[in-house]
């Protein structure tokens, strides 16, 4: 299972990242990019985008275990209406 985060860029936006919750994961590096680190953590993979600005990740290599700090900053929000609510049952009586 894939679960993919945009991070290390994000944290470049700092203006914003400051307000934002940090998270953590740790494990081992199974690939590097230029813009990506991967870790693995328990069964699962967790790819997080990373920056020249990303603190820490210009040696990193596969199989090192790390721990890559993360902030999750929303991009864009699509506004869509509230659902109605349903009648009530003491509505429908009277």
């Amino acid at each position: 299972m894939w679960v993919s985060w945009v991070a290390g860029a994000m944290l470049s936006t700092s203006a914003f990242a400051a307000d934002s919750k940090g998270y953590q994961v740790t494990g081992p590096v199974s690939a590097v990019t230029d813009t990506a680190i991967t870790a693995q953590k328990d069964d699962q993979k967790w790819e997080l985008a990373r920056s020249k600005q990303t603190k820490g990740a210009a040696k990193i290599k596969v199989g090192d275990k790390v721990t890559v700090y993360y902030r999750m900053i929303a991009d864009e929000v699509e506004i869509k209406e509230a659902p109605k609510p349903a009648p009530s049952a003491d509505s429908k009586k009277k």
